[in-house]
């Protein structure tokens, strides 16, 4: 009977599933990873407990973007800071190759590693760069045209840096997406 119920054990599907790590690197950056903290020569994070958890404490993403104007403070202050990661977190990865996930953190480093200029949403319809609508003059009488009002659509983040040598401009407009609460970019 004991050999029976080891037998079913062992010939029992095993079920994995992916972990997200959040490891502190030896330089102090916080990386994400489906590995073990010590094979990337980090150390775990511990997550920060929302206040008042007590024994039924969770834990709070901090990458989630409430807001348009939250997005754009949160992805300059990662492109700010440099860090790859920081900025990653910030990315709508659904539906993202493995390939094609390589190919993009080489893009967003290119992002970290230059200096920042300014984030702005960017807004259609009739608006300009802050969702506010533009305001026309009759050319003859200088008298203000009345145009109905319209909403502002959100079109993306705009990403304004310089390369390198702090003087030729760069800009990168990233795309936005709402799912799940949070506001995410995409290139």
């Amino acid at each position: 009977m004991v050999c029976l119920v080891a037998c079913t054990l062992l010939a029992a599907p095993r079920i994995s599933t992916a972990q997200v790590r959040h490891c502190v690197a030896a330089d102090g950056t916080l990386v994400y990873t489906d590995k073990q903290c010590v094979d990337i020569g980090g150390r775990e994070r511990a997550a920060d407990p929302v206040p008042g958890g007590g024994a039924a404490a969770r834990y709070s993403r901090d990458t989630c973007a409430r807001s348009v104007q939250d997005l754009a403070y949160s992805l300059g202050s990662a492109i700010q800071s440099g860090d790859v990661n920081r900025i990653a977190g910030f990315y709508d990865w659904s539906g993202m190759s493995t390939a094609n996930g390589y190919r993009l953190m080489d893009r967003l480093q290119a992002i970290a590693n230059r200096p920042l200029v300014d984030v702005q949403p960017m807004y259609a319809g009739g608006t300009n760069a802050y969702g506010e609508d533009v305001v026309r003059f009759d050319e003859t009488t200088g008298e203000l045209i009345a145009a109905p009002k319209r909403q502002a659509r959100l079109v993306g983040l705009r990403v304004e840096q310089t390369l390198a040598n702090g003087i030729t401009p760069s800009r990168t407009v990233f795309s936005v997406r709402r799912n799940q609460g949070c506001w995410w970019v995409r290139l």
